[in-house]
């Protein structure tokens, strides 16, 4: 079959699979959306097991916390939410909120993330009352397949239409650009190629950006020991290749030597070495600013070690390398997507900051850092500084995406970079993008609407 008559079919599928949803209610459709939730979860330590065989990227003991724990994450988001019909009513400004489907949307999946991203991006579409197409990375295919078949397995038993997730199972470059194109809404979740392609479809996309998740130390926070097991964790999880893994300790000297101390009693490989430095920027940045070299990406610390020549423990959790330059000067400070992360001494947390801004704006910006303060005003600070979506505070940069329900943020596996990453949002993909609302307006009551005197003089606002 051609890719045409393929995508053609897809989109027939589709419309029908629309229409039959079409009549569904608010409790039949958070019903569809539990039981793929569910499934998902039954399946998620097989899951795991072949997106890493399939893909070679991270691990399964990770890949089954992320499988296991992102069900509970969803359902989070979606339950007890309207998304079907009215949603809501402003009595102050008299307008009633009416929810409708987007339709098609069609999904790029990343080899890093076969699974969740179904998960998150198809359960937050199927909220809408849309249907989803799955284009898999041609290295995570299987994978991908296979989650759709649980989906809708899942979804027959509970009577839903055929055809909510389709899928094609020999992916090309035409054959999803044109699945795109055919779509009414696009989700771009993966590498930048694939993000730009999303972009440019000619339909409303939802892309994201490069993580570079830069990491403050301030001298007087009063848990040092928790932000560096933190920044550990967050750098080591499915051996780095999440997008808000931390890349960097950024410590003022007054900290430094206990910082490395600590990095030390968290098994951390820790090396000033410039030889090691040197062989660190030559096998993940090749070409310097260039495109990253995707052999190291994903795998254990161990096989990470090897490449460098160093002989670790085997219980080694990350290896840190000591930098003396940051931003475009120096290469090791962008998004690695391995365990390996840098530790860059400054003379204060305020210098910290203009060192992950410069990091940011060579790689990253737009995606999300961490601050570990005890200081309102440090944060604050940090924010309106930092060219991030998400400004975290004393936790994992993992965090960024919720796994743990820790914090306000939706959680997902798509995150928006706003501007600074040529993203359309800035914020966490939750099913409220996905739906299309109409505002119904009824004309305010005589004595509400205000007057030229009321606008400038008055107490009248919008």
């Amino acid at each position: 079959m051609d890719n045409q008559t393929l995508v053609n079919q897809l989109v027939a599928n589709a419309r029908r699979a629309l229409a039959e949803l079409e009549p569904y209610t608010q409790e039949q459709i958070d019903e569809l959306c539990r039981v793929c939730c569910e499934a998902f979860r039954e399946h998620a330590e097989e899951l795991a097991a072949e997106a890493v065989a399939e893909t070679g990227l991270g691990n399964v003991p990770d890949k089954i916390v992320k499988n296991t724990g992102s069900p509970d994450g969803v359902w989070y988001a979606v339950k007890n939410k309207k998304s079907v019909g009215v949603i809501g009513h402003d009595e102050r400004r008299h307008l009633t909120f009416v929810a409708h489907p987007k339709g098609i949307i069609s999904c790029v999946i990343p080899t890093t993330n076969p699974n969740i991203t179904i998960l998150f991006n198809g359960v937050y579409a199927l909220k809408g009352r849309n249907v989803i197409l799955c284009a898999p990375h041609p290295r995570a295919k299987r994978s991908t397949v296979h989650t759709c078949q649980i989906f809708n397995e899942a979804l027959r038993k509970a009577g839903a239409p055929d055809h909510i997730f389709q899928y094609v199972e020999e992916p090309n470059i035409e054959l999803t650009q044109m699945m795109m194109a055919a779509s009414d809404t696009v989700l771009g979740t993966g590498g930048p190629n694939m993000v730009k392609a999303a972009y440019s479809s000619g339909k409303p996309a939802y892309g994201v950006g490069p993580g570079n998740s830069q990491t403050i130390f301030d001298p007087a926070y009063d848990n040092l020991p928790m932000a560096v097991g933190q920044t550990v964790f967050g750098c080591k999880f499915d051996n780095g290749i999440i997008c808000a893994c931390n890349r960097s300790f950024i410590t003022p000297k007054s900290i430094s030597a206990q910082v490395v101390e600590l990095m030390k009693a968290e098994k951390v490989y820790y090396t000033d070495d410039p030889a090691v430095r040197d062989r660190a920027r030559a096998l993940l940045f090749p070409n310097g600013l260039g495109a990253i070299n995707g052999k190291p990406v994903g795998q254990s610390v161990q096989d990470i070690a090897g490449m460098l020549e160093l002989d670790i423990p085997a219980d080694t959790s990350i290896i840190v390398v000591k930098v003396d330059k940051y931003g475009p000067e120096e290469p090791l400070c962008r998004e690695k997507m391995v365990p390996l992360a840098v530790h860059i001494e400054c003379e204060d947390v305020e210098e910290a900051i203009r060192i992950a801004k410069a990091n940011l704006l060579m790689e990253g910006a737009g995606h999300s850092s961490v601050i570990h303060t005890n200081s309102q005003a440090l944060v604050e600070k940090a924010a309106c500084t930092l060219p991030v979506s998400r400004m975290l505070v004393n936790c994992p940069g993992v965090f960024s995406a919720n796994p743990a329900l820790a914090n306000g943020l939706c959680p997902t596996a798509t995150l928006g970079c706003g501007s600074w990453a040529g993203c359309s949002v800035s914020e966490n993909l939750g099913f409220e993008q996905l739906i299309n609302i109409s505002r119904v307006a009824y004309v305010y009551p005589e004595g509400e609407i205000p007057d030229h005197a009321a606008v400038w003089n008055g107490a009248a606002e919008f």
